[in-house]
């Protein structure tokens, strides 16, 4: 089983932002890796695969990754890509213009839903040409307003990455825009509160009508989506750390050991120790 220590957390990008192009990129440490900034990997070809958080995807061909700030993942020894991988951190999103932050907040606000963006070929093919013309923008030297050019050419591809999933119908939409916020208040908050109301006060909705609005944009109820980052985080913490499960228990608000085991196995139909257990076998 990984340790924190194991865990490498990558550093600050000096600019906040960087565009790599692979070709037969090959991946032999598969050290776990915590997000300093968002990520995205266009796959134009690849093979092996790559763990996000908890979840394993095969690098397909003509694929798109999706990876938000805080996420952890490394690819299984010997994958390969060809494509762009490319990095961003929120400093460098304001340079974009506004018009797009509904775009970045639909991608990478609750990118574990989204993961992975299967594409098509025209879509394929539209979002290699935007990303080639910033990956050679990148690769000129500095000049004043290189950054802003940049971000404008990132606000590009977002919106058209946001069109592959249709995600931008009715984005503005109200309820999108209290969901999107709900979303990332939990993300932030559910180790310190679990229950609906206490984030339909910070939203001035009604919890009933949060709920409700939930249920419509995402399929699933308030409660719901916040048990489910609570699991996120348990399994974050069994995995990733040796703290017992008494402690992580404590660590997520939750009142007893008790209480936050009967949590997981309900959510995850395993109990925390047995999930630990399992991880370890997977690691030897």
């Amino acid at each position: 089983m990984l340790e924190e220590s194991d865990i490498s957390v990558e550093n600050e990008l000096t600019n906040h932002f960087q565009i790599f192009k692979w070709t037969n990129q090959v991946f032999r440490i598969t050290t776990p890796y915590r997000l300093a900034c968002h990520r995205i990997f266009f796959v134009e070809s690849g093979s092996g695969n790559i763990q996000i958080d908890n979840d394993v995807f095969a690098v397909c061909d003509h694929g798109l990754f999706l990876l938000s700030k805080g996420q952890i993942y490394n690819f299984s020894e010997d994958s390969s890509i060809t494509g762009f991988e490319i990095s961003f951190d929120d400093f460098f999103w304001e340079k974009s213009p506004a018009s797009a932050n509904n775009c970045k907040a639909i991608l990478f606000d609750d990118a574990s839903q989204i993961q992975l963006l299967p594409l098509k070929e025209a879509d394929f093919g539209e979002l290699n040409f935007f990303l080639t013309l910033l990956y050679k923008e990148y690769l000129k030297p500095g000049y004043i307003n290189k950054p802003d050019a940049l971000a404008a050419f990132l606000k590009i591809i977002m919106i058209k990455m946001a069109n592959v999933n249709a995600l931008l119908v009715g984005f503005d939409h109200y309820e999108k825009h209290v969901y999107r916020k709900f979303i990332e208040l939990v993300k932030m908050q559910c180790r310190f509160s679990h229950e609906v109301a206490d984030y339909a006060d910070k939203l001035d909705v009604p919890p009933r009508k949060l709920s409700d609005l939930c249920k419509r944009c995402s399929g699933k109820g308030a409660k719901e989506l916040i048990n489910d980052q609570l699991i996120v985080e348990a399994k974050r913490s069994l995995r990733f750390s040796s703290n017992q499960v008494k402690e992580i228990a404590f660590d997520l608000n939750f009142s007893t050991p008790e209480q936050f085991s009967h949590f997981f196995k309900k959510n995850a139909q395993i109990s925390p120790q047995d999930y630990r257990k399992r991880l370890v076998n997977i690691d030897r």
